[in-house]
């Protein structure tokens, strides 16, 4: 969970970083400035569309750091953030094991069958794929 104060300052630092008013903050990002004033404020947390917003206007400001103040501000645009490591991160596969991937697909162990396929790209979208046979 977000700590709406913690997250307030740090909306404020980006505010001041860029010279930004309120106003002219609200219109680079895309919402009305009623929004900036409520989420200031305390009377409304930060939504998801809000804070991809923030991130889509200005490259330098990292979704960790900007959620949880893990990181730092600003962070060059080519910086890659990692994420956090999952449980399933033992079975992902390295640039070096896509051309043997293919093989693997087709030659699935008997028995077995792809339920799904994930593709997670480098800006924090994703796509998921369900096989036919998984529908049924």
């Amino acid at each position: 969970m977000i700590n709406n104060k913690a997250f307030v300052n740090r909306l404020q630092q980006i505010i001041d970083y860029y010279s930004e008013s309120a106003s002219s903050f609200a219109e680079k990002i895309g919402v009305q400035r009623s929004s900036i004033s409520h989420i200031i404020s305390g009377r409304n947390k930060p939504s998801l569309d809000f804070i991809m917003k923030i991130l889509d206007a200005y490259p330098e400001v990292g979704l960790y750091w900007l959620l949880n103040g893990k990181g730092t501000f600003p962070q060059s645009p080519t910086h890659e953030e990692t994420l956090p490591p999952t449980p399933a991160a033992t079975n992902t596969a390295t640039k070096e094991d896509a051309p043997n991937l293919f093989s693997q697909i087709k030659n699935a162990p008997k028995g077995k069958t792809i339920e799904r396929i994930v593709i997670f790209y480098n800006d924090g979208s994703f796509k998921s794929y369900l096989s036919d046979e998984s529908l049924s």
